[in-house]
């Protein structure tokens, strides 16, 4: 019988060699050697795969997997770029990124191929690890993709995007168009609980695969998908991808949607139909953990708020943020932010009490949290506040890309801060040994693809913004 580690090289190397094909025909933009395209690819998909080895991994962790290395390889080739010809003809990495963004999208393409080839027919039994419910991923994902498809719904129809999306079925009535988009939202919605209800430990990281997720199917969808169903080519050029910028943005905020929506059905599904485990009871209860959870979240953020209030200061905008309660002067600006921050830095004690092992996961998770509010802060609900309307646009971001700087380095101050502070509840609690017992048995376990999400969307959700404007 071929052992998993074999039988997952082979569904790598097609994989790859999809992933070749794919990007040799599908769009306009990536000109290369045919053949040294599909052997690499073969290649590079059959060694990734190898790289896994045979641990147990689903269908979604694999393809997580699958999109960090690509955007690894593709980070390879830009330096690699940038050495032997980049600094000849006197270009920058940014600019070396942008010669190459088509090839993020098509190496991104191909992590997808290999995530679903590899993960369906190069895995096997994960023993003692909780089957797939089904109904509850159908049941909390489709709701979710709802919920996440209305938000995004409201960016199309203020875009005019609706009719482009009835293109589909041979229309142009925005009406077609919305039933079209809200059946597309509950298919990934539903997809989304299919693929990654293992994954998911709490609200912390199902945010983390839903903002993802996300960009995935920008990538998939109206990059790649829409033009191929409407009879077109794919355009996969860094000018096309800055006129879609806004719909990057809406399938973030859909995806982060869907990921706390989710979290909080499978949850409470989990309470009224499953939950019976005495082994892995709480070493608290609910109520004081959730309490003690946004204590130490809200503390936490003292230092990355002040981290982020040097780089207000220095973009002059405190007083913008003192329009949030009527006033303009820097000061009350200042405290405003601090009040913001501490609401957020609260969500993360309770979103992400159960997620880090380490420091190093721990700043990791900061950071994607701080980008994610990046996207969820100024880009929408701070215009919205104001009284305007979000401005999900290339002018936008290139504007905010100090405030992206800022919330970076909030997420990094508020995670080290929650951790070290984590530490000393965490060792006034288990003074019982059996509760620690109870406790590390809830955590992520080694060799999860965490470190691979956190690699895609930090990076991803970083440079792509940068790189389009």
């Amino acid at each position: 019988m071929i052992s998993l580690a074999y039988r997952r090289m082979a569904a790598g190397g097609l994989a790859g060699f999809l992933g070749a094909l794919a990007m040799l025909f599908l769009p306009s933009g990536i000109g290369a050697n045919p053949f040294l395209v599909v052997v690499s690819g073969t290649a590079a998909g059959a060694l990734f795969a190898a790289a896994l080895g045979s641990r147990p991994l689903g269908p979604g962790a694999t393809l997580v997997w699958g999109l960090g290395g690509a955007f690894v390889l593709w980070m390879a080739g830009c330096a690699l770029d940038l050495v032997t010809s980049g600094a000849f003809r006197g270009g920058s990495m940014l600019d070396i990124a942008r010669v190459h963004f088509a090839a993020l999208v098509g190496l991104s393409l191909a992590g997808i191929l290999f995530g679903f080839v590899a993960g369906t027919f190069g895995v096997s039994p994960e023993p003692g690890r909780a089957r797939l419910r089904v109904a509850r991923a159908l049941c909390g994902g489709g709701f979710a993709g709802i919920v996440g498809g209305w938000a995004f719904g409201k960016w199309m129809e203020q875009a005019g995007f609706f009719p482009l999306i009835a293109g589909i079925v041979g229309s142009n009535s925005a009406h077609v168009g919305a039933a079209l988009h809200f059946a597309i939202a509950i298919l990934i919605g539903a997809s989304f609980g299919l693929l990654f209800q293992r994954e998911i430990r709490g609200v912390g990281s199902s945010l983390g695969w839903g903002a993802a997720y996300g960009v995935l199917w920008w990538f998939l969808g109206p990059l790649t998908l829409l033009p191929l169903l409407e009879g077109a080519r794919p355009d996969w050029s860094v000018a096309h991808a800055a006129g879609l910028f806004g719909s990057l943005v809406g399938h973030i905020v859909y995806g982060i949607i869907v990921g706390l929506l989710y979290a909080v059905v499978d949850d409470l599904w989990r309470w009224l139909f499953e939950r019976s485990d005495p082994l892995n009871r709480q070493a608290e209860g609910a109520g004081i953990l959730a309490l003690s959870s946004i204590a130490r979240g809200a503390a936490a953020s003292i230092g990355g708020g002040l981290l982020f209030s040097v780089v207000m200061v220095r973009t002059d905008q405190l007083s913008r943020v003192a329009q949030l309660v009527g006033a303009h002067s820097s000061v009350a600006g200042f405290f405003v932010h601090l009040v913001i921050s501490a609401l957020i830095g609260a969500s993360y004690g309770v979103f992400f009490h159960d997620e880090a092992t380490d420091d190093r996961i721990a700043l990791a998770w900061g950071s994607l949290y701080g980008l994610i509010w990046w996207f969820l802060g100024p880009l929408t609900l701070f215009p919205i506040l104001l009284g305007g309307q979000f401005t999900w646009t290339t002018v936008a971001a290139s504007e905010g890309v100090p405030s992206l700087l800022g919330h970076l380095l909030y997420g990094m101050g508020l995670a080290v801060a929650f951790r070290a502070l984590e530490r000393r509840h965490l060792a006034h609690l288990f003074i019982d040994a059996r509760l620690r017992k109870s406790w590390l048995r809830r955590r992520r376990p080694a060799g999860s693809p965490t470190p691979a999400l956190l690699l895609f969307f930090i990076a991803v959700g970083t440079l792509v913004p940068i790189i389009l404007t």
